[in-house]
């Protein structure tokens, strides 16, 4: 069997640089490397619903605005199957099936899926006459890692590239698999995490400097955002709060502007932007001991980002025009994303013997057994 990869994000709002960093830019770099068979991204609208069930419309909108920034960071149509999660009912009938082989409180351990709830604060205890500020844990929602490992074995991925914060859900898919596999017959295939390659794009802080890049806290830089807008933020960004003059010794850990420098800035940026450094290192060294403001790096930041988003600006620009080709290279992937998952549930369904109609030799059998029957 070929090397698969599966991966997606759920449509709650415009692709931002964690994304980015994150998954998005290694998966082109993937997409070009010819490594793989298959690459299927997903556009995982079903999940969002499972804590935006009140608000569809929210994820109705932004199923453009995802495929816009696929497109833009150079994703192929012709290379990579983009499809919409909704679009693919086989999904939920393998989740279905799944959750008899999960139990309750492996969910709760489930580390990402804590770390979910608590960032959206919903309440173990709610109960249903309480307010929007206790609300109760959707069931849908709490059963995430199901569905993940619906989508990931529809299309017998063998790789799944994600952030760090993603390991306990493909652990989770891997448990899921064995079982089945085990109690059933050996159908379903398990996935390996590919983290991305740069330490400082495991987990790219927002920034206020808080751990986590996230549409709801308000501290994003997204794909789509314009020269002015990306310097706004970066000269808003967290940096070191002891470094309040420029003599001052100043604090690369934990200094969000040099986090982002790590990920995004590449030596012909520093001999484009800030010739004075042989390399970003000997930038870092300069402020460490002193005599460097943070306006100046801030600036060296802003080049950076502009650079790596202006190609991607000019492709949104290009695919704006032309929404309907856009839906339609939807439409033809979620087809094609389809007619796959439909091929490992008839697989799936063999193996656990729920395949009445196809199954020819079960309706030989209980004829002759039948017929023998009356003949006594």
């Amino acid at each position: 069997m070929g090397k698969i990869i599966l991966t997606g994000d759920r449509p709650t709002g415009r692709l931002h640089l964690g994304h980015y960093v994150g998954s998005l830019r290694r998966r082109v770099e993937l997409q070009e490397s010819g490594e793989f068979d298959r690459i299927f991204i997903m556009i995982a609208d079903a999940q969002a619903l499972t804590d935006n069930a009140d608000n569809p419309e929210k994820v109705r909108q932004n199923i453009i605005e995802v495929a816009l920034d696929y497109l833009s960071a150079g994703l192929d149509p012709q290379k990579s199957v983009l499809f919409i999660q909704s679009q693919i009912p086989e999904l939920c009938e393998l989740a279905f099936y799944y959750m008899n082989l999960v139990t309750v409180q492996r969910l709760q351990r489930n580390p990402t899926v804590k770390a979910e709830i608590t960032l959206r604060g919903f309440s173990e205890n709610a109960t249903e006459g309480d307010t929007q500020q206790r609300q109760g844990i959707p069931t849908g929602f709490f059963t995430y890692p199901i569905s993940q490992a619906a989508d990931i074995t529809a299309f017998k991925a063998t790789t799944v590239p994600a952030g760090e914060d993603q390991e306990p859900m493909i652990e989770q898919t891997r448990e899921i698999v064995h079982k089945f596999n085990s109690v059933y017959d050996e159908v379903l295939v398990e996935p390996e995490i590919l983290l991305p390659n740069n330490a400082a794009c495991l987990r790219l802080p927002g920034t206020d400097g808080k751990a986590k890049m996230s549409k709801s806290l308000g501290n994003c830089i997204y794909l789509s955002d314009t020269a002015a807008e990306v310097k706004k933020k970066v000269m808003g960004m967290y940096t070191d709060p002891n470094h309040l003059r420029v003599e001052d010794p100043g604090q690369v850990e934990g200094n969000i502007v040099f986090t982002y420098l790590d990920a995004f800035c590449r030596p012909e940026h520093m001999a484009k932007y800030a010739p004075d450094y042989a390399t970003l290192d000997d930038m870092k060294a300069h402020y460490k001991r002193g005599g460097l403001g943070d306006v100046k790096v801030k600036k060296l930041l802003i080049n950076v980002l502009n650079e790596t988003l202006d190609p991607i600006r000019e492709r949104r620009k290009y695919y704006e025009g032309r929404i309907q080709e856009v839906y339609d290279i939807l439409k033809r992937g979620s087809e094609e994303a389809r007619k796959t998952a439909a091929q490992t549930l008839d697989e799936v369904r063999s193996a656990m013997k729920i395949n009445y109609f196809s199954d020819q030799a079960l309706i030989d059998e209980q004829a002759r057994h039948f017929a023998e029957k009356a003949r006594e």
